[in-house]
């Protein structure tokens, strides 16, 4: 009865009337704002990891179809009878009907979409076949409203140069999907059918050779080995900034079938290692960049449609259209035409010819056209001209990684003077630039106390890395930051209880955890250096294929049975599942970086920092990125919630943090004197007896974790007394190992996913362990045997 009595409510008149003058319109404006921020912003979304960003440019590329849709309906209703409608409803006179014609092609313009984004995600390219079926309507709809309007259309000609525009602008973006889509992406890896050596053929001399008792036999004759060859042709020394593109483009188009696992030759191994042994961490880590742009850009824009003679064609018959257009209008007689509608159809028109302009601009500052102008890096002497011009202009437009400061700079000069090869990467060359996001949260007074102060990194020889100005977020290729989580942290700041059952029952807890609970940590130049030498290591160990397969499978096994002493962890990696050890070692890392803040331990500063970051990042992809995970995540999920829960229990206890208010406010109930909490949280855990193992009295009920990391920390502190080696340095490469396990054990298409998100380290190391020859998507018979038929004695 009640919703019966709100559902008869009358709408007032005079609100009834205002929006049916100005719902098309709205709708007409709100419609070219979002072509206009997609246009700009979409770019960012590689380069950051932000909500903020993240969030509005998903809201407008859902909303950019939807209203464009809508208005089109609109204007479909509005042109059914316009005279009867304008009198029922209120609508404007018939003499604007020209318009609502001529606003029509500007929604198929508009449904095309920018250049800059064609898909938000990879299963966007899978809905090619809707978007095909969408143009189809659009266009009948379209043309629905124009018929409508003849014979007396004044603006018939514009309308038809505009319809044409919009055509082309919504075909672009259902072949742009359709490309990207996996089945034609995969299609497309396929070289040519090869049918081999004719059987039939030679088998009938072979046999008609031995009737006529001639000495016949067959033998296989191996082809000239190139990839022998290509070790001689790796470029040596630093790169370019034109070379950083060139040698991208290069291995995107070789390896680019990585994405769909498509197998690669000796040749391409070889090729790859070739080149990558001979390069320092900055410059490798630039093209890998180079790399995974040119992917982005192929999955999730239109510059492969609009590259080429026929995107050439293509924009500018869009430019000449949509200048003709503007033309005819401004010439036309706008009598009996509404000021308001004129102004907005004024807005259309420079709007498309903004949207296009702008468009072009981007085209001509992407790494397409430098390809386009220079793409093999032998075609012309280093020094020459071109060569000069494009390198400066890429240096202006772009520095890649962790841009080099003047200090930087200087310092190469220095070298020079001093007779150092620049040629070798140096500690002063890779200072620690890492960039900031905009919106990263700033660490409370709290966080602070759980951290050294910067005067004391300083007495330890650690400089803080010098900040980059905000526009350097404008300049880089991908976000440069990992995210970080933290076990004992997410234990120790819970929601209170009522409120998380709340977000558990709308659904997002995850969302939340994200927020609250996930940090960003700048990608520095000690770890980029770090992951690096250590790929290149075992690259060099990997010589042969079976060699390179049984490195890129350990997942820490590897460096303890290399160094000496250390043989006794084995079974907290290769003895456990994947996850497991992941949270083993993550417990460990914590309490043992956490024991040592409050001493004075020495020790491996740099291999203490990288484990710690990797610690974190590493459980990050773990928990918080379980669907890119989940070839390897096992149940990650449970033996992490009941460590959490055993660790909450004992915290209690300890009286560590106090029970949750059930009054609270929604937000995480952070403790006063937060990281001192944290440092005595890990101490209390630290100093528990486990002299008899947890499963000994726990059984098989519980899958926690807390006190198994407690014990391998302990183990590693005895095992650091009877070694050379710091138990510090054993950390941080069984880190990367789990990084480099990880990396190649995760789903192809969910690494080619990250690129839209803000990039992963993760997806960087797959890539470059793959141009290191590392991993199992290398086949072992290369076919490059022909048979012969030899006759003779």
């Amino acid at each position: 009865m009640q919703f019966q009595m709100l559902v008869d409510i009358p709408i007032p008149p005079k609100w009834k009337r205002l929006w049916d003058t100005w719902d098309l319109r709205t709708f007409i404006i709100i419609s070219l704002s979002l072509q206009t921020f997609l246009i700009f912003v979409a770019p960012f979304r590689k380069r950051t990891k932000s909500y903020w960003i993240v969030m509005p440019l998903w809201s407008a590329y859902l909303l950019a179809d939807a209203t464009t849709n809508f208005a089109v309906g609109l204007i479909s209703n509005s042109m059914g009878n316009p005279g009867e409608d304008a009198g029922k409803k209120n609508r404007d006179p018939v003499e604007n009907t020209d318009l609502l014609a001529f606003w029509a092609p500007f929604l198929l313009v508009h449904l095309g979409g920018p250049d800059t984004i064609t898909a938000f995600a990879l299963e966007d390219n899978e809905l090619w076949l809707r978007h095909l079926l969408g143009l189809l309507f659009q266009c009948v709809a379209a043309i629905y409203v124009f018929v409508q309007s003849l014979p007396d259309n004044r603006l018939w000609i514009p309308t038809t140069l505009m319809f044409a525009t919009g055509i082309i602008k919504y075909a672009e973006r259902t072949r742009s999907l359709y490309l990207a889509s996996a089945d034609r992406f995969k299609e497309s890896m396929l070289t040519g059918p090869e049918a081999g050596p004719n059987y039939a053929k030679l088998m009938d001399e072979y046999v008609s050779k031995k009737k006529a008792n001639l000495p016949t036999s067959i033998e296989m004759v191996d082809e000239p080995d190139q990839a022998a060859k290509s070790a001689n042709k790796a470029k040596k020394g630093n790169l370019t900034e034109l070379e950083v593109v060139q040698y991208g483009y290069m291995f995107y188009k070789k390896f680019r079938g990585l994405i769909v696992d498509t197998i690669f030759s000796r040749k391409e191994r070889s090729l790859g290692r070739d080149f990558f042994l001979n390069r320092n961490a900055k410059d490798a880590f630039k093209v890998v960049e180079v790399e995974l742009n040119f992917i982005y850009e192929v999955l999730f824009t239109k510059l492969l449609v609009v590259y080429g003679k026929y995107g050439a064609i293509s924009r500018f018959f869009s430019l000449a259209t949509v200048c003709a257009a503007i033309i005819l209008f401004v010439m036309k007689s706008k009598t009996n035409f509404s000021d308001v509608d004129v102004t907005i159809t004024y807005a259309l028109l420079f709007g498309a010819l903004g949207l296009d302009l702008t468009a072009l601009f981007m085209l001509l500052i992407s790494d397409w056209t430098i390809i386009t102008l220079r793409e093999s890096p032998d075609d012309e002497p280093v020094n020459s001209f071109k060569n000069k011009m494009i390198t400066k202009f890429l240096k202006l437009r772009t520095e890649g990684t962790l841009k080099a400061t003047k200090s930087n700079v200087n310092s190469k000069k220095d070298d020079k003077k001093k007779g150092v090869d620049p040629s070798k990467p140096s500690k002063e060359d890779d200072k620690p630039q890492p960039s900031k996001e905009d919106d990263k949260p700033q660490p409370s007074k709290e966080d602070d106390k759980q951290q050294p102060s910067k005067e004391d990194d300083k007495a330890k020889g650690v400089v803080p890395p010098p900040k980059l100005p905000r526009w350097y977020m404008l300049k880089r290729r991908w976000s440069e930051t990992i995210n970080t989580f933290n076990l004992i942290n997410y234990c120790l700041h819970q929601r209170p209880e009522p409120w998380e059952k709340v977000f558990e029952k709308l659904g997002i807890t995850g969302l939340l955890d994200g927020i609250f609970y996930v940090k960003p940590e700048s990608f520095s130049t000690e770890l980029r250096d770090f992951i690096f030498l250590e790929l290149k290591l075992k690259s060099e160990l990997a010589d042969d294929l079976e060699t390179a397969k049984e490195i890129s499978s350990a997942r820490g096994d590897w460096v303890l049975r290399v160094e000496e002493g250390w043989g006794d962890l084995l079974k907290y990696v290769a003895g456990v599942d994947y996850d497991q050890s992941l949270i083993l070692w993550h417990i460990a890392t914590e309490l043992l970086y956490n024991q040592e803040l409050r001493t004075d331990n020495k020790g491996d500063i740099k291999g203490k920092e990288i484990s710690k970051l990797l610690s974190d990042y590493m459980l990050y992809l773990l928990i918080m990125q379980s669907s890119m995970m989940s070839a390897v995540a096992g149940i990650a999920q449970i033996r992490f919630r009941d460590t959490c829960e055993e660790a909450k229990r004992f915290f209690l206890d300890k009286t560590i943090v106090e029970p949750s208010d059930q009054s609270g406010n929604g937000k995480p109930q952070i403790p006063k004197e937060a990281g001192g909490k944290h440092i005595q949280a890990c101490k209390e855990i630290y100093e528990v007896a486990t002299e008899v193992p947890p499963v000994a009295i726990k059984g098989d009920r519980s899958k926690s974790l807390l006190f198994d990391g407690c014990i391998l920390a302990k183990k590693l502190v005895e095992k650091e007394k009877d070694s050379k080696s710091d138990k510090w340095t054993i950390i941080s490469k069984v880190w990367v190992e789990l990084l480099c396990y990880a990396a190649t054990h995760c789903r192809a298409n969910m690494q080619a996913a990250q690129v839209s998100r803000g990039g992963e380290l993760v997806t960087i190391v797959w890539l470059l362990m793959s141009h290191f020859g590392l991993g199992e998507q290398f086949q072992i018979n290369e076919g490059q045997s022909r048979a012969i038929l030899q006759v003779g004695k």
